[in-house]
């Protein structure tokens, strides 16, 4: 199986300069690189994330060089873990290595459009929004947290929507806009108009789910992008397979087609092991 082109002949992570860092949340956290690569990347995708003499971590790209006036692309990232904690350590000139971008990403689609992402699932799916704006596509983007003081990026999808789509957010607590979850939300707002032509979600798999039994349930396609536990991220180990997919090649992002028919959504994923254990 070749390599994706970026990767290179072994898959050697390309150390990139931290040029500014942003934080979105107490808790969040978004470092910005320039780099040539990543720049080209299409929505959806991600890549490995090398912290030298800690780990390497899959992350989404929540900026891509290419759609930023300063070129740059970044990672955004939830303070939840050790990997994630030294990157919340890094300042602005460290460094850290990327592979990538990998995966398959969204398909931008004309027409009215919703965007569903629950926490930091809004991070991928905002580099869509510049795409779907060149397709003349008129867009609601719903945004769920736990509280208001964790609504990450939310500043940045209103100015990417500005003038051509609107803003909806959901809070667990009822702290900001919509009480419930971003799947509560987006249930409410297609009871009333169903008449969008597709469904993008990225989040828990649980809000997944739920979306993905909106699409069918008002016919809408729909595209959803799945988080597995990934150690390669090209395809070679098999610790993010679901189904036949792999979803650092294959995914992460699937239509709503392909994941009706496999069993392990919403139900089973892999652990660091290789067990199958509980969503």
């Amino acid at each position: 199986m070749p390599l994706p082109l970026s990767l290179g002949p072994k898959g050697r992570p390309r150390m990139v300069k931290i040029e500014k860092a942003k934080a979105e949340t107490p808790q969040v956290r978004t470092l910005f690189f320039m780099d040539e690569a990543c720049g080209r990347a299409e929505p959806g995708q991600f890549v490995m994330v090398w912290i030298p003499g800690v780990d390497e971590v899959p992350m989404s790209l929540s900026y891509i060089g290419s759609f930023e006036p300063d070129g740059l692309s970044a990672v955004t990232v939830r303070r939840v873990g050790e990997a994630s904690e030294a990157l919340h350590r890094l300042e602005v000139g460290g460094l850290l290595g990327v592979r990538g971008p990998l995966g398959r990403g969204f398909k931008p689609v004309e027409g009215r459009v919703m965007l569903v992402g629950g926490g930091l699932g809004i991070a991928p799916m905002k580099t869509l929004l510049p795409k779907l704006r060149r397709l003349n596509c008129e867009a609601t983007v719903v945004m769920g947290a736990t509280t208001a003081s964790e609504m990450a990026l939310a500043g940045e999808v209103e100015r990417l929507l500005s003038g051509w789509g609107r803003l909806l957010k959901a809070t667990d607590d009822g702290t900001l806009g919509f009480k419930g979850t971003a799947a509560q939300l987006a249930a409410e707002i297609l009871k009333e108009d169903s008449g969008y032509s597709q469904l993008y979600a990225c989040g828990p798999e649980p809000m997944l789910v739920k979306i993905l039994e909106l699409s069918f349930k008002y016919g809408i396609q729909a595209q959803l992008s799945l988080e597995r536990y990934i150690k390669c991220g090209m395809g070679i180990c098999g610790s993010c397979t679901v189904g036949p997919y792999r979803i650092c090649v294959d995914g992460p992002v699937f239509t709503g087609q392909t994941l009706k028919d496999l069993p392990e959504f919403g139900k089973t994923r892999r652990d660091p092991s290789g067990r199958s254990i509980p969503v």
